[in-house]
């Protein structure tokens, strides 16, 4: 009796406590399971976020990109036409009719609006406003991007572009103001992809630009209605994702996962908030659903514990397969949008797995086969369709029973019968066979593949972009690394191609790029790369690599391509490519050392004449370092009077008297000691520091001049040279006039040179500027002659009173009959005009006494003297005579 008993109890006890330890292991994984779905939603959250911003990032990159064309467009279009109606006349032609531009206007250098697409009446005057400021005080003409002054106001939220413009000589000519509708950089993703609660921001990464859209179509433009957090320290760095929630998040409390990327181009990061609390909603759903399900099963278990405490042995084990067909349900019925199956194993009779019974699914999992629930339950896995899945699924399914569990994304057959393209599968081992869910996820893959494509597409030609070169090259770099291989990267340029964009207009340069980038395809092999790098410029990756003139034929190849016109809206447009060429691993082992290589040889290649190709050298990056280094150094030499005076003596060709003499700038460099003019003045002229230069060469010449008289010496004139830029820009009388004053010397000591391409132009104009000038009793020289574009006529206008011809007709003195004729010609002609001359570049004796023969007033060279310090300069004036007379030569 206490035997049955104990056996009753035992068989009482051991079911309730099987039941609590059911309950146990559901709620387990209940809770396991709910995590998983909790931090699978976080992660997607996270990677939304991140892509977002990516691709809005590349969107305002691409959207401020058409307004930098638009106010260079602009910039270009006032400086060459000054049309006092420029913009009416362009909002006439059809530009600036859509809604997102707000106001184009031309502001000129008093603040006044000159232009614009509103009424110009009443508008404010904005010269005291700190954007005119910032372009009145900058030199450069780089986009500016902001937020309105406090003088200009519009019904809307707005973005407001500037740009510098410039006079002829690069002086402040005004500003180029674009105000534009801030929903046109806000208007990325619609509310469907944001949710009620997400936001996009545009936000100025130097500036108090702050633009935000939210999920309900709201704006908000910085002031008290945004919502972004105060602090642009929580999106620090060029990207990034991160939730912020708290006193420090947004402010209307809401947590959100924020993903930033700032701009490639531009000083502006592109800000994306995702709501995270309906981000997890899934999630906290799927627990909340869960849970419900954990506390009826729980229910159910302790009611069969209870009720299974009095029956067998044989009941017992009926029920405990029961409660495994229960579980195995209740595992494949989690979701009911997702499909589940249970199938059952069959094996062989040495207990191998060789197929698998379908014996229950939902009518969901039916229709992703395209068949009917009663059509599928009862079919084996292998006869469902052979040729659909063959032994990858059934291999599958096996490794699922040998490891108890399996999930992954699977992408479907391509086959009309099925109804989804990629499906999530979960399948879990339950006794002798699995429970399958399958949830499709084929429109977030398809989301996540456009996302990627717009990442690495170009939108024009459809090529490759350079966010995907510059992913691309680490794995051709590790590939060619490790099979000893190599390739080429070809930096092409297109030569004129801003004519083209500047006369026919971006819609014809558009589709110059795309002729451009079809034309390049086709010249290559399949396992070759064509990128569209930015601009104008593409980059060709030939792989795999072998060998220099492999690589040379293909960029002759490529620049014989080039030179046949393009067929362009019915019309031939001619543009050549000049390529630069750089070799891994010779000529860098990343990416970015590979592409500037490249981009050097090509400006390397273009400076010498467009229309070729060229390797890189690495003496060609020191070139261009020792250039910066100078261009840098040359405002410094200013400021730190680093420059100095050398003369060299004009004399009499008949007496050898010193008549005058030319004062010639020296740059004497702390570091580099003396600096050629060849390497610093060209320099000068590109950077517009020869303004500078050239009326502090002015005042150097005055000064040496008093410092000489107030020396006692017996000076002689000094003439300067005033380059093109100098005259053409104007005020040279004025500069003269205050130096002379300035340092008390006569007008008479002083003499200008002045090259024939400066006299170019407005003859008028040019004429009366001479004409100042001379009226102060300065002498005026034409520098250089036969090297620029006079006419006979030209100089009986102009009035000049000295003729200095090059020193390379000079040197064809006693060389040539032809050369002895042709400035036998250049004395007449000027002596006719009353114009003495001056022979530059005297070396010889002989070609000395030529010039007596043809009867030349002055000589200046080496053979008379080198250019000296002013200190020698004035022991030559004590000596007065540098040449023996003709007349003590004949006796």
């Amino acid at each position: 009796m206490m035997a049955k008993r104990t056996a009753r109890l035992l068989g009482s006890l051991l079911w309730p406590l099987l039941a609590l330890l059911a309950c146990a292991t559901i709620w387990s994984l209940t809770i396991a399971r709910a995590n998983v779905e909790w931090e699978r939603a976080n992660a997607a959250v996270t990677k939304d976020a991140g892509a977002y911003a990516k691709a809005y990032e590349q969107y305002v990159t691409r959207s401020v990109g058409q307004m930098d064309q638009v106010t260079m467009q602009l910039k270009h279009s006032w400086e060459h036409s000054r049309n006092p109606r420029l913009i009416e006349d362009l909002k006439r032609d059809g530009m600036f009719t859509d809604s997102a531009y707000v106001a184009v206007s031309i502001v000129d250098r008093q603040g006044v609006v000159r232009s614009s697409t509103q009424a110009a009446t009443g508008a404010p005057n904005l010269a005291h406003t700190r954007l005119f400021a910032h372009h009145r005080d900058n030199i450069s003409s780089a986009l500016r991007v902001g937020v309105l002054p406090g003088e200009l106001a519009y019904s809307q939220e707005v973005v407001l572009f500037t740009r510098r413009l410039d006079t002829a000589d690069d002086g402040f000519d005004g500003v180029v103001v674009l105000v534009v509708d801030a929903r046109y950089f806000t208007s990325f993703v619609g509310p469907a992809a944001l949710g009620e609660h997400g936001i996009v921001a545009l936000v100025g990464a130097d500036t108090r630009l702050r633009i935000e859209q939210r999920g309900d179509g709201t704006m908000a433009d910085g002031g008290a209605a945004s919502i972004l957090p105060h602090s642009a320290a929580t999106w620090r760095g060029a990207s990034g994702v991160q939730l912020v929630q708290g006193d420090a998040g947004f402010a209307d409390g809401i947590g959100r996962v924020l993903g930033w990327r700032q701009s490639s181009a531009y000083p502006l990061v592109a800000l994306v908030g995702l709501s995270h609390r309906d981000a997890v909603a899934g999630a906290q759903l799927y627990w909340q659903e869960g849970r419900t399900t954990a506390i009826l099963a729980s229910v159910c278990l302790l009611l069969v514990g209870s009720l299974a405490a009095a029956f067998s042995a044989r009941a017992a084990a009926r029920l405990r397969e029961q409660d495994e067909v229960r579980n195995a349900y209740r595992t494949a019925t989690e979701s009911a949008n997702d499909g589940f199956y249970m199938v059952a194993a069959m094996r062989d009779r040495q207990g191998r797995i060789v197929d698998f019974r379908i014996v229950d699914c939902n009518e969901r999992g039916a229709f992703f086969y395209g068949m009917q629930r009663d059509e599928l339950v009862g079919t084996r896995l292998s006869l469902i369709d052979s040729g659909l899945f063959g032994e990858q699924l059934l291999s599958t399914y096996r490794k699922a029973m040998e490891h108890g569990f399996h999930e992954d994304d699977r992408r479907m057959p391509s086959d009309n019968r099925l109804n989804i393209r990629w499906g999530h599968r979960r399948i879990v081992r339950v006794g002798n066979g699995l429970a399958v869910t399958l949830q499709d996820v084929s429109e977030r893959k398809a989301h996540e593949a456009q996302l990627e494509r717009l990442a690495n597409e170009d939108s024009l030609t459809g090529l490759p972009n350079r966010h995907w070169m510059l992913e691309f090259m680490p794995r051709a770099i590790d590939k060619a690394r490790a099979s000893g291989t190599g390739f080429a990267i070809l930096f092409i340029d297109l030569d004129e191609f801003k004519q083209v964009n500047d006369s026919q207009g971006h819609a014809v340069g558009d589709q110059l790029l795309q002729a451009a980038g079809r034309r390049l395809s086709a010249l290559l092999r399949p396992t070759d790369h064509v990128v569209r790098f930015g601009g104008d410029e593409f980059i060709v990756l030939l792989d795999p690599y072998d060998g220099d003139p492999q690589v040379a034929a293909i960029a002759a190849r490529i620049v014989a391509a080039f030179n046949d016109p393009f067929a362009i809206a019915d019309d031939a447009q001619a543009v050549g490519a000049s390529v630069g060429i750089s070799v891994f691993p010779r000529d860098g082992a990343d990416a970015e050392t590979l592409i500037k290589h490249s981009d050097i040889a090509m400006y390397a290649g273009k400076s010498d004449g467009k229309g070729q190709f060229r390797f890189f050298d690495p003496a060609l990056s020191a070139t261009l370092k020792s250039k910066a280094r100078l261009k840098h150094g040359l405002l410094e030499a200013i400021e730190r009077e680093q420059f100095t005076l050398y003369y060299q003596p004009r004399v009499d060709t008949h007496t050898g008297e010193l008549l005058s003499m030319e004062a010639l700038l020296r740059w004497r460099h702390p570091a580099l000691g003396m600096v050629s003019p060849a390497e610093f003045i060209p320099l000068a002229e590109a950077s517009g520091l020869i303004l500078r230069i050239g009326e502090m060469v002015i005042d150097m010449a005055c000064a040496q001049l008093a410092a000489w008289q107030r020396a006692g010496a017996r000076v002689v004139p000094v003439s300067i040279n005033v380059s093109p830029k100098q005259f053409k820009r104007g005020g040279v009388k004025h500069q003269l006039t205050a130096a002379l004053h300035r340092h008390g010397v006569a007008a008479a000591l002083l003499e200008v040179e002045i090259t024939e391409s400066a006299m170019m132009g407005d003859q008028d104009e040019i004429i009366a500027e001479l004409a100042a000038i001379r009226s102060l009793g300065v002498k005026l020289h034409v520098d250089d002659f036969g090297t620029g574009y006079s006419s006979l006529s030209q100089l009986q206008r102009l009035r000049m009173d000295v003729l200095k011809v090059d020193r390379a007709f000079t040197a064809e003195l006693g060389t040539s009959r032809e050369g002895r004729v042709f400035f036998q010609a250049i004395v007449s002609m000027a002596h006719a005009l009353e114009m003495s001359v001056v022979a530059e570049g005297v070396e010889t004796e002989q070609q000395l006494d030529i010039l007596r023969a043809l009867k030349c007033n002055e000589v200046q060279g080496y053979f008379i003297a080198r250019p000296m310090p002013a200190d020698d300069m004035q022991v030559m004036m004590e000596r007065r005579f540098l040449l023996q007379p003709v007349e003590t030569m004949d006796a």
